[in-house]
């Protein structure tokens, strides 16, 4: 009888290189998932104090529902360097307004937010001479319709060549 003796395995450099190849692979993997999920989840809300508007949360919800309620609809375009806004109530007729204010807010930093008045320009749509940079913008309207408080809309835009997209 003969015994078959089997060669030992040996730790060889191949081995050594696949395991940092696969170890670095995980490494860059999981932090390629984790930037794109960043990235693409972020609302871009920044505020002073976290604990001060938590506690302002639920009143604004309600200003929200009540607004909502209302079922007006707001008509923002930007193009050739002039905003403009109008407001329509839920049957489509324009709605009266006495002023309307525009901020555009850059999402990831303060820099290069603006505050724009729009004026009447034509039966009851707003407008104003601006220009914002290509990108990403959040943008807060204020439209005053005689209400206790401001109309308020808050959209997450995007400018591209100078126009609303």
């Amino acid at each position: 009888m003969t015994a078959n003796a089997e060669k030992p395995r040996v730790f060889t450099g191949r081995h050594m290189l696949a395991i940092i190849l696969a170890f670095f692979g995980v490494v860059i993997a999981v932090n390629l998932t984790m930037a794109t999920l960043a990235n693409t989840s972020w609302t871009g809300l920044v505020v002073e104090n976290t604990y001060v508007a938590s506690q302002q949360f639920n009143k604004k919800a309600e200003e929200g529902r009540a607004q909502a309620a209302l079922g007006w609809t707001g008509k923002l375009t930007i193009a050739w360097g002039e905003v403009r806004y109008s407001l329509t109530d839920a049957v489509g007729k324009p709605i009266a307004l006495h002023g309307v204010k525009v901020l555009f807010r850059h999402p990831a930093y303060e820099k290069e937010d603006k505050a724009v008045n729009l004026a009447l320009a034509s039966g009851q749509e707003f407008a104003a001479q601006h220009m914002p940079k290509d990108g990403v913008w959040i943008v807060e309207v204020d439209a005053d319709a005689g209400l206790a408080e401001p109309y308020r809309e808050v959209r997450r835009i995007m400018i591209s060549h100078g126009a609303l997209k």
